[in-house]
C-alpha cells in the first residue's frame, strides 16, 4: 500500500509539475532592473519592457536591482530568492559587469579574471544543476562619444571575460555590448542622447534639476535594447524561443 502511494504520489508531483509555466528569470544591474513609478518615471531597464515581447505561456521575474554586481547580487541573498525557485525547463540571463569595475567599493568589485569569472562560473553551473538554461550577456554599452564622434569602449575586460566563460562552458550568449554599440552609433552622437535620460531642468517633471545620464535607458532605449536582446534569443535555440511572439 506504502508503494501505490508513493508511486501516486511521484505521478501527481510530476503532473504538477508538467503542469507549470516556464519561468524566464532575470539576473543583473540598474540597466536591467525594474524601476519604480514607470508611468511618471523616466527611466526604465531594458528587463522591465521585455514582457511585452513574450507571450503568456512563460513567466517573467525581474531581479535585476540598481547598483548590484556578480558579487553583491549573491552576498545580498539574492541569487539564493532565484535559485531556491529554480525547476527543470526554467531560463536565467545573466547580466553583470557596470558595478563590477567599482574598485572603491569592495562590496561591489571584482577583478574581471578571477573573481568575476568565478561568480558567471558559479551562476551556470548552479543554474544547470537546477535543470534550467543558463543564457550569459554583456553589459550594454556607455553612450561615450569623444569631440570626433567615436564611441568610446568604458567596460574594459568585462565583457571578454563573459564571452570566455560562454564559449568555454558552452553557454548560450548574447553579445549585448555589440548590440547596443551598433545601436548607438546608429543613432549618433546627439541623437541617442533620446535612448537615455538627457533633460533640462524642468523639461520633464520627474527632474527639477538637469539631468545628463548616458547609462541608463529612457523608454524608448529601453524597448529598444530589448528588441535587440529578443532579436538574437530567438536564434539561440534554447526553448525560449517557443514564447517569443
Amino acid at each position: 500500500m506504502k508503494k501505490i502511494l508513493l508511486l501516486f504520489s511521484i505521478a501527481v508531483s510530476t503532473l504538477i509539475l508538467a503542469q507549470q509555466k516556464p519561468t524566464l528569470f532575470l539576473i543583473g544591474d540598474s540597466t536591467m532592473a525594474n524601476k519604480e513609478n514607470p508611468d511618471k518615471n523616466p527611466e526604465h531597464g531594458w528587463g522591465q519592457v521585455l514582457p511585452q515581447f513574450f507571450t503568456t505561456g512563460i513567466e517573467i521575474q525581474n531581479h535585476a536591482m540598481n547598483g548590484r554586481s556578480s558579487k553583491s547580487f549573491r552576498t545580498e541573498g539574492r541569487w539564493d530568492k532565484v535559485e531556491k525557485q529554480l525547476k527543470k525547463g526554467d531560463f536565467v540571463i545573466i547580466q553583470f559587469g557596470h558595478n563590477d569595475q567599482k574598485f572603491k567599493d569592495s562590496t561591489k568589485f571584482t577583478n574581471p579574471y578571477t573573481q568575476y569569472r568565478a561568480n558567471l562560473e558559479r551562476y551556470v553551473n548552479e543554474t544547470r544543476a537546477k535543470g534550467a538554461i543558463p543564457i550569459l550577456m554583456t553589459s550594454i554599452t556607455r553612450r561615450n562619444f569623444n569631440e570626433n564622434g567615436v564611441l568610446i569602449d568604458t567596460h574594459k575586460e568585462y565583457p571578454l571575460v563573459v564571452r570566455m566563460v560562454a564559449d568555454d562552458m558552452k553557454v548560450a550568449f548574447v553579445d549585448m555590448q555589440l548590440l547596443t554599440e551598433q545601436l548607438e552609433i546608429s543613432y549618433g552622437p546627439e541623437k541617442s542622447k533620446l535612448l537615455h535620460l538627457h533633460f533640462k531642468a524642468g523639461e520633464n517633471p520627474f527632474y527639477d534639476k538637469d539631468k545628463a545620464d548616458d547609462t541608463h535607458l529612457s523608454r524608448l532605449g529601453a524597448e529598444s535594447v530589448a528588441k535587440l536582446a529578443v532579436k538574437d534569443l530567438k536564434k539561440l535555440k534554447t526553448g525560449l524561443e517557443k514564447y517569443i511572439k
